[in-house]
């Protein structure tokens, strides 16, 4: 196994495109307004039922539960015990690259099948019988918990990632996260926990809305089934659903030169203390910035709606549009770091504790197999980044107008309420685009 692969985003060569990357930018936002022009006319009904916005929450098996903690102490167990060299421990690659970026990808795609198997949710089920008078969840806490545990995550991956990818700190972490599920469990109940406490149950649930199958669920069967109704009026619910934005294009926003520029302008080279500071700070400037925006953008839909509805009210409505945006831009951006990265599990399962654990399994769950960066060339996840973050778009325009025809009055102040948006939609295809062409393409001169 190739121990010079780095767990990070995997950017490769630079490529060059054979027209400037403002030209793709502004294509993109083209067919998103064409899109528009197209969806405005068709007919939605003003009436329909809308499902409630809650986490749907499956109960954990006895055999699934115990399964899981096997699995969760075993890769503890190579974290505290194993070698500490990131590529050469299977903690850091099952944690970082399976479940904080497959799995939500496959939740998008398929629906949230994570529910009735996770060990964190079982662990809560234990707390849970520990205690007969248990508390109901304070209207106050909402969200919260699973927005900082979000942003925690974020600021964990892109900005102290030096210490957080090293085996025996992530270990400590998921350890500590066990209790945490435990005392919440026994404090509220597993199943309130698991709805607005639970950091994975939370999040794959959100991510499993947009997926082909409920699982369950709310919502009709199909891609975005679950998202044809509003989210919850809340501050926490908003801030968290626009969590699933705001790390990627975090993270999207770290890889650019323009952001390399900048943090050297605000902060010494060698000052990495100041450099994980201006970055926490550059976080959460990002998440109120986006907050505010969107908000304006829905005072200007229920402006435009004639008033119909409240400005939190249309938020709510508009918020689910976003989680298709967010998951394409997931994918888009992780694609390569997933194929790349994703590799190194084959090796690890054959020595999952690096040297000394060696479990001696045939090729490729060995240490022969190579990681093979270069299988694909970069045109191609450009390519493929371009035609996912117009489709994505194009999705959150329907589901826009599908929402958005409650927000007016009458179906002509409806159609009116759904003009700031699409400037909104197509302003964000052009933004994300430029973003994703940063590290990963290299203009020809003159171009933009």
């Amino acid at each position: 196994m190739s121990a010079t692969i780095p767990l990070a985003h995997a950017f490769g060569e630079r490529v060059e495109l054979p027209i400037p990357v403002i030209a793709f930018v502004l294509g993109g936002a083209a067919v998103v307004a064409v899109s528009f022009a197209a969806v405005l006319p068709t007919k939605v009904d003003r009436h329909a039922d809308e499902i409630p916005d809650v986490t749907h929450v499956r109960r954990v098996s006895t055999l699934a539960g115990v399964v899981g903690l096997i699995l969760l102490a075993g890769l503890c167990w190579a974290g505290l015990a194993g070698v500490q060299e990131v590529p050469e421990n299977i903690l850091p690659t099952v944690f970082w690259v399976y479940v904080w970026v497959i799995v939500p990808l496959l939740c998008g795609t398929i629906g949230d099948f994570t529910s009735g198997v996770n060990p964190y949710g079982f662990l809560a089920q234990l707390g849970e019988r520990t205690v007969h008078n248990r508390r109901p969840w304070p209207a106050w806490l909402g969200w919260w918990p699973v927005v900082v545990l979000i942003a925690a995550g974020t600021l964990a991956e892109l900005v102290f990632n030096a210490t957080t990818t090293l085996p025996r700190v992530l270990a400590w972490m998921l350890i500590g996260y066990a209790v945490y599920s435990v005392v919440m469990g026994a404090l509220f109940g597993a199943t309130a926990f698991r709805e607005r406490g639970e950091l994975f149950t939370a999040l794959f649930g959100l991510w499993g809305r947009l997926g082909y199958f409920r699982f369950g669920g709310p919502g009709r069967k199909g891609f975005a089934g679950g998202l044809e109704s509003p989210f919850e009026r809340s501050v926490s619910r908003s801030v968290f659903v626009l969590m699933l934005l705001v790390s990627i294009s975090f993270d999207g926003l770290l890889s650019t030169p323009q952001w390399g520029r900048f943090q050297a302008s605000h902060v010494a080279f060698d000052d990495i203390h100041g450099q994980y500071v201006f970055r926490s700070i550059a976080f959460l400037v990002l998440t109120l910035l986006l907050y505010g925006v969107f908000l304006v953008f829905s005072m200007a839909v229920a402006s435009a709606g004639g008033g119909h509805r409240s400005v939190g009210d249309t938020f709510s409505r508009l918020l689910p549009s976003l989680v298709p945006i967010a998951f394409g831009y997931l994918l888009a951006h992780y694609l390569q770091y997933v194929l790349i990265n994703g590799q190194l599990i084959l090796p690890l399962l054959g020595a999952p504790g690096g040297a000394g654990t060696n479990l001696h399994l045939p090729y490729p769950f060995n240490d022969s197999y190579e990681v093979h960066a270069h299988f694909l060339p970069n045109a191609f996840y450009w390519y493929v980044d371009v035609a996912v973050i117009v489709t994505v778009h194009i999705v959150a325009v329907v589901l826009a107008h599908r929402s958005l025809a409650r927000v007016g009055s009458s179906v002509r102040t409806a159609r009116r309420a759904e003009y700031p948006w699409i400037v909104a939609m197509v302003a964000y295809t052009a933004l994300s685009l430029w973003l994703l062409a940063q590290p990963l393409t290299a203009a020809k001169s003159g171009s933009g």
